[in-house]
């Protein structure tokens, strides 16, 4: 089994003699639940660097609901069965006061690229994202760090926060994991009942249907206000954003006419779902 480290100094004491050896060091940041997408990015870290941790740690500063945070589901011990083939080095799961201490009074925020998509629906969220992570960069001391593209707008923050505050991990950003289907896999989606996992590839498809139209030269807003009205007659509760947003910046797009992404949150059987897609 993968071991499992649950303090910074054990942490830093394993990176330690690993950078006496000369060998480089990659972190996976996670909440656990791991499926085929987190896999993925550990098979990715593995295949570039000596050395491999991931971090499980359910991040409270980053839910915008107790009862959300109380549902995210807990898997350490199956988590660590999957990781195990992969032969990572370590698993990091602290305890929240080895995150959070006694008297923590520090936030990290970034400005205009929280403000939008999630930003704008989860007050807070992105601080929570941006605070953990600017920590787990700096306890594992990691050269590369890995993330997937299913969470874009995670990505560019996460991006901004390192090259802003000069942590120097470099920050790789890896390609979406799908089901069969075209579902993005998600931890959440194991809250979905049958019937709405069903329906839920319905968000791809209108997703991939609008970014074909986008790619003719078409507008972006009545392909939306269309797509919009078939998720809610496919059984979505309702779509939180769909939305064209350049790459570099996130800022809003009528045509995709410089490189950029379909962004789209929607609810389902009480689900959040979200997904981005390039144009």
């Amino acid at each position: 089994m993968v071991p499992i480290l649950r303090r910074k100094a054990a942490l830093r004491a394993a990176v330690a003699g690993w950078r006496a050896a000369g060998e480089t060091v990659a972190v996976v940041p996670t909440m656990g639940a791991l499926h085929e997408g987190h896999l993925s990015l550990a098979a990715a870290a593995k295949s570039d660097a000596d050395r491999v941790i991931v971090t499980i740690f359910v991040n409270p500063k980053q839910f915008n609901s107790q009862s959300d945070l109380d549902a995210y589901p807990r898997t350490e011990e199956s988590d660590a069965e999957k990781l195990a083939p992969l032969a990572v080095d370590a698993i990091y799961a602290p305890d929240p006061e080895e995150i959070y201490p006694d008297g923590f009074a520090t936030t990290v925020s970034v400005a205009a690229l929280t403000d939008i998509l999630c930003g704008a629906h989860r007050p807070g969220h992105f601080d929570g994202v941006a605070t953990v992570v600017s920590k787990l960069f700096l306890q594992t001391g990691a050269d590369r760090a890995f993330f997937g593209e299913k969470d874009f707008q995670q990505l560019q923050v996460v991006r901004r926060v390192a090259r802003d505050l000069d942590i120097p991990t470099e920050v790789v950003g890896c390609p979406t994991i799908r089901a069969e289907d075209g579902l993005a896999l998600s931890s959440r989606n194991g809250r979905l009942s049958d019937a709405a996992r069903a329906q839920a590839p319905a968000l791809y498809r209108e997703m991939t249907a609008i970014a074909a139209a986008l790619r003719s030269g078409a507008e972006a807003p009545p392909l939306i206000a269309r797509a919009t009205e078939a998720l809610i007659d496919a059984g979505f509760e309702r779509v939180e954003y769909l939305e064209l947003r350049a790459v570099a910046d996130l800022s809003p797009r009528i045509r995709a006419d410089t490189p950029a992404r379909l962004f789209a949150a929607a609810w389902l059987d009480g689900v959040r779902l979200i997904d981005n897609i390039a144009v």
